[in-house]
């Protein structure tokens, strides 16, 4: 409305009942930099065959065409440097986001598509994390003279109630048993069709399958610890209850990050990923340094790390392999005096004459900036705070995706030369 007297502006309203066409070109969506054309380029130039070594299909024969692999890892590797971690928040991103949208094309791809892809391929993920370590060895990208070695705990997608001592348990076998016999029952139905009845079967069968390897999780916990209580999860039986960074206990995964780098700065890149379910970091030195020198050939000359994991056996170890342990040495506990029950061996000996020389000093200020910054990235940067995955296999898997995704976007320039 306007005041008698005075003109009456002109103003354009939306019309949305009028049909309108537009072209567009997918292709120049994105600048040449941009992180997805980046990924895609790059992965254009590895091998990816092991993804579809199980696909029955092949061209000039009947069949459906396999999405390709090259698409599906570009999106996984492109959500997780935004922070995406989730299936279906990728897909709801591909008809809303530029970015995504330029990686599908034509194509079109749905959560399910994507969730399976991550779970299905964990050998080729492993060999395509290899693959590309070797291919930064191979162009001196990368040097393992000094490896840093940390763990990060990570919130598993299982809450505190689902964990339940053996013999209650043993319960919920019975009423899992009765539960799938009841739904048995209502095969008949007709209230309920067809899809409703195979929905509720398979949740029955899948909520026993879960109970059944609950109860072997704490089988093989009492054989190992008989004096603790052992408890399993009906949600994801591999999980365990461990401390996180912010002194609470909850369920989680410990997952291992190996890191590389110049101490002047520039990339810092993961060369071993190791996933357990143990909230300490005790034994892990020995497991990280062979899976680096079974995935690069090269046998790192020194590996720097905390105290959380100094463990004499491993110390040893790689003192008789010639590495330097550059491990801090842990603080006497409360009420210990110093040097209380030390070991007195030749190689403690040695290495805690390595930590007090120059050399092992300057190898010790790297760690921070070596492995602490890399568990940074991974958790404040690509999201790994809260797993959407069960089991260790798939927990790996989002492992390994994480540091493909930070090694190839610091690498990509110079990986595309």
């Amino acid at each position: 409305m306007t005041k008698p007297g005075v003109a009456r502006p002109k103003v354009r309203e939306p019309q949305r009942a009028q049909a309108s066409f537009h072209f567009e070109i997918p292709e120049d969506f994105l600048a040449p930099e941009h992180p997805a054309r980046l990924l895609w380029n790059v992965l254009g130039t590895l091998d990816l065959s092991a993804f579809l070594a199980d696909t029955c299909t092949a061209q000039h024969c009947a069949g459906r065409s396999e999405l390709s692999p090259r698409m599906k890892l570009t999106l996984w590797l492109y959500a997780l440097s935004i922070g995406i971690g989730s299936a279906r928040h990728i897909a709801s991103q591909i008809t809303t986001d530029l970015a995504f949208r330029w990686i599908v094309g034509d194509l079109t791809v749905g959560h399910h598509c994507l969730s399976e892809f991550r779970a299905k391929h964990g050998a080729a993920l492993d060999e395509l994390f290899t693959g590309v370590i070797s291919q930064l060895m191979h162009r001196g990208l990368i040097d393992l003279a000094v490896l840093a070695q940390d763990g990060t705990r990570v919130r598993a997608s299982a809450g505190a109630a689902s964990f339940r001592t053996f013999g209650s348990l043993l319960e919920c076998r019975e009423q899992a048993a009765l539960h799938l016999k009841a739904v048995l029952a209502q095969a008949d139905d007709p209230e309920l069709s067809r899809a409703q009845k195979v929905r509720r079967e398979a949740a029955a069968k899948d909520f026993q399958r879960r109970v059944e390897e609950a109860i072997g999780a704490c089988k093989a916990q009492r054989e190992a610890h008989p004096e603790a209580v052992a408890r399993g999860s009906t949600t994801d039986a591999e999980a365990r209850v461990m401390k996180m960074a912010d002194g609470g206990f909850r369920p989680g995964y410990n997952i291992q990050f190996g890191v590389v780098g110049d101490k002047m700065g520039g990339p810092r890149t993961i060369v071993g990923v190791r996933v357990t379910n143990v909230g300490s970091d005790l034994g892990s030195l020995v497991p990280m340094v062979e899976q680096v020198e079974q995935r690069s050939g090269v046998r790192p000359s020194a590996v720097v790390a905390d105290s959380n994991h100094a463990k004499h056996e491993d110390i040893k170890t790689l003192l008789l392999r010639n590495i330097k342990p550059i491990v801090a040495a842990p603080k006497p506990r409360k009420g210990q005096a110093p040097g209380a029950q030390a070991d007195v061996s030749p190689e403690i000996a040695e290495w805690r004459r390595l930590l007090a020389s120059d050399e092992g000093k300057e190898i010790a200020r790297v760690r921070g900036s070596l492995s602490e910054l890399a568990n940074a990235r991974q958790k404040g940067m690509q999201g790994l705070t809260q797993l959407l995955v069960r089991g260790a296999p798939k927990v790996l898997n989002v492992a390994l995706l994480g540091a493909l995704s930070a090694n190839l976007l610091q690498h990509a320039l110079k990986l595309l030369a």
